[in-house]
């Protein structure tokens, strides 16, 4: 089977995991670490930053679909020669913890340069949807890249929220307007949505519920300190979805 084809699969069933190591995270090991517990935790992909030596790495060591993310379309067409399964014009929040912002019409044009650069070129195509825009922009950027027959959206939100709860009530609050925008993007487009940003054990089911196809996980993994625990978050992160995905199939 293709890599992006087990993916593919993952969405249709309601249950696909992208196991995300950082858009800005250079650090062999800290990736390597990452790709190690998606693969053996039995996560649907990974997303690693676009670099010529990391996606060679990656490739090597794991049998999973490899996303690269960017938000430079020549580095985007570029990991597509490098061998990457699928690219992602994402994840924002580097760009966010240096008090930037995205606009939908930067995410157009990034995406409609990357596609002039393509040329053609079949490539599962994922893009991130600012979560810190109006929704009705929200929705109108995803229309416009049901035009363009991109594969996947993928929602956000956390970096507009600054949780003043501790526990389960925190992790609900930083998930919230990322789990909104799924229900509202789900609801007016065809295109597959994935809920990050925030998403743990704990939110994973919920964000399945509002309407999500994947979800996209990082700072609860990849900011952990040893394989073992990450290895272990993924697998609880496997077991929730495929409840929820197996009392999705029952209702369906």
């Amino acid at each position: 089977m293709n890599r992006i084809e087990l993916f593919k699969r993952h969405l249709t069933e309601k249950r696909a995991i992208k196991v995300i190591a950082g858009i800005d995270n250079f650090n062999e090991e800290s990736v390597k670490n990452v790709i190690n517990a998606a693969e053996m935790g039995g996560a649907s992909a990974v997303d690693i930053c676009f670099d010529e030596k990391i996606i060679s790495m990656a490739k090597s060591m794991t049998s999973l679909p490899v996303f690269v993310s960017s938000i430079v379309p020549e580095e985007l067409a570029s990991a597509v020669k490098l061998g990457a399964d699928a690219i992602e014009v994402g994840n924002f929040d580097a760009l966010y913890r240096k008090g930037q912002r995205i606009s939908a019409q930067n995410v157009l044009d990034i995406v409609n340069e990357t596609l002039r650069l393509l040329d053609g070129q079949k490539t599962f195509i994922c893009v991130t949807i600012p979560g810190h825009i109006d929704i009705s922009e929200q929705i109108s950027l995803a229309m416009k890249l049901e035009e363009l027959s991109i594969d996947l959206i993928q929602t956000e939100g956390a970096a507009t929220v600054t949780p003043d709860k501790a526990g389960a009530r925190g992790l609900l609050q930083t998930a919230e307007v990322s789990i909104s925008n799924t229900i509202e993007l789900s609801r007016n487009t065809s295109i597959p949505v994935m809920t990050a940003s925030g998403i743990t054990t704990t939110t994973a089911p919920m964000a399945f519920a509002a309407g999500a196809c994947a979800i996209g996980v990082g700072s609860c993994i990849n900011k952990l300190n040893s394989v073992i625990a990450m290895i272990a978050v993924v697998k609880s992160l496997v077991e929730s979805v495929n409840k929820s995905s197996e009392k999705h199939l029952i209702n369906a």
